[in-house]
């Protein structure tokens, strides 16, 4: 009886700390791939506006995350208004974020484009997504998407 009394309070202790920690955690800011600042970046709903008709561009864009992936952080799609989305890239695949920002803000820093997606790799997105298998196999055509390879990530929180 002593034995499982001190098992479940040992339990209850490392759980406290856990979600202490896990708490404590939120609304950090925390930095991924080269160190960037927030200075100087625009919003994502005026990147539409920078880029007109160029196909790519240097840029610093601060904005919403909507998902990230959720197999290992290796890509994450922000807001850019109007119901458009970007998808976020890591250049070399140097580093990761998170798998849970969902509803939080970032700065990124790199290379915005435009570009068209082919179906296996917009599928490849929808299965790190975590869409069924019936979502997967209606994406059946290739989309003109904005893209961004960021060589630096700031997270900011909710």
């Amino acid at each position: 009886m002593k034995n499982t009394l001190k098992t479940l309070f040992l339990c209850f202790i490392c759980t406290f700390f856990i979600v202490s920690y896990t708490f404590a955690q939120k609304g950090q800011v925390k930095y991924y791939g080269d160190k960037i600042e927030e200075k100087g970046a625009i919003s994502a709903e005026k990147l539409f506006k920078k880029l007109g008709k160029k196909e790519s561009m240097d840029a610093k864009i601060s904005g919403k995350i909507i998902q990230s992936c959720t197999k290992k952080g290796c890509w994450m799609t922000m807001d850019m208004g109007n119901g458009k989305k970007m998808m976020v890239k890591f250049k070399d695949y140097a580093f990761f974020v998170p798998k849970d920002l969902n509803g939080e803000m970032a700065v990124i820093e790199g290379t915005a484009k435009k570009e068209v997606i082919d179906v296996a790799t917009l599928r490849h997105y929808a299965e790190d997504a975590g869409k069924s298998k019936e979502e997967i196999e209606k994406i059946n055509a290739p989309e003109e998407k904005y893209t961004f390879e960021a060589k630096g990530v700031i997270i900011k929180g909710k």
